[in-house]
């Protein structure tokens, strides 16, 4: 049984997925939602199989279920990711019937497993390193992820909440949704060309696709927030969207992510903190989510300012969880392998 073919055909059906999020939302078809969410549904199944496959041949290696969950590479790690943000992302299209946040939900799936195969990440079946075998490695690692899953659904809401408040070029509002959607229609693409003709520079393929989906978005965008104008009605609760996946992402990251990760380094390597880049740009990422929290409570910023906190914070996030393992050295170094 080989995980890889499961996890690359998911992959596709979570962009052809996306295709159909967004055919739904600007023709107004509940006929084509339900399809896009059907496709969701089964890219979940075909990626959870991937990950059930992957959970028996590392159990073949270890000998032990504990050691068996994937989740302590960077393969793994994206593999896992993308899953748990599509299964909760669908859980709460069941329980709201919203499927706009399809559009980037599925895109940013699609991004993750396109990523493993770009970057060549390896995919060897291999028992874990000694510092991971700890009952805290699912605590930790779990918890944190999950974590993550909430701020990228929160920074999705809150691209559509912009996409839906924006008044026009000359607003602000609307030269950050068109940035961060045109960032991650550039990496999707990137990722795919990148992929099917290895020999291209990445980057110089980032900059030109960045400038020319930009400069297109930005000038004739005005249209776009007219596709999405049915959920305008919802700009009240789509802002509490935010704020909910927010709230849950930060308590389960200080639980999972801070306290546990500072409880399994003492057990690991004697001591709660090191300063170490990953427990760094943990902390970073915290405090961005603090501020927000506390710019939302206490009404210093009016509502904008606030849910563009949450788009930063997801890109911080994103390095936290990212970056780190692939531009930085460090006691977390072992998680891009």
């Amino acid at each position: 049984m080989n995980d890889q073919i499961f996890l690359q055909l998911s992959g596709f059906i979570y962009l052809l997925a996306m295709v159909f999020y967004m055919s739904s939302a600007i023709f107004k078809s509940t006929k084509i939602g339900y399809f896009a969410t059907t496709l969701s549904v089964i890219g979940v199944v075909l990626g959870l199989c991937a990950f059930v496959i992957r959970i028996v041949l590392l159990y073949k290696v270890s000998g032990s279920m504990l050691d068996s969950i994937p989740i302590a590479n960077l393969y793994e790690s994206l593999q896992f990711f993308a899953l748990l943000l599509m299964v909760i992302y669908l859980v709460f299209e069941f329980a709201t019937k919203i499927k706009v946040l399809g559009i980037f939900s599925t895109c940013v799936a699609g991004i993750l497993i396109i990523l493993i195969s770009s970057i060549n990440a390896p995919a060897d079946v291999k028992p874990l390193i000694p510092v991971l075998q700890s009952n805290w490695l699912i605590a930790h690692v779990l918890l944190s992820f999950i974590a993550y899953v909430f701020f990228t659904l929160s920074a999705i809401a809150a691209i559509f909440y912009f996409i839906l408040v924006s008044k026009g070029r000359q607003d602000p509002k609307y030269s950050l949704w068109v940035t961060t959607v045109s960032i991650l229609v550039t990496l999707l693409l990137s990722l795919i060309i990148h992929l099917l003709f290895k020999q291209m520079i990445f980057i110089s393929i980032c900059i030109v696709l960045f400038i020319v989906i930009f400069t297109s978005l930005f000038y004739y965008g005005n249209n776009i927030p007219f596709y999405f104008s049915a959920f305008s009605k919802d700009i009240n609760k789509l802002d509490r969207y935010i704020y909910n996946f927010t709230v849950l992402g930060f308590i389960i990251f200080t639980i999972g992510g801070l306290i546990f990760g500072a409880i399994w380094a003492e057990n690991s390597w004697g001591r709660y903190w090191s300063w170490d880049p990953k427990e760094t740009w943990a902390f970073i990422t915290w405090l961005v989510y603090a501020f927000y929290l506390h710019a939302r409570l206490y009404k210093r910023f009016d509502r904008s300012a606030v849910n563009a906190i949450a788009i930063l914070g997801f890109i911080v996030t994103i390095f936290t969880f990212l970056g780190v393992n692939l531009l930085l050295s460090g006691l977390h170094s072992y998680g891009s392998n």
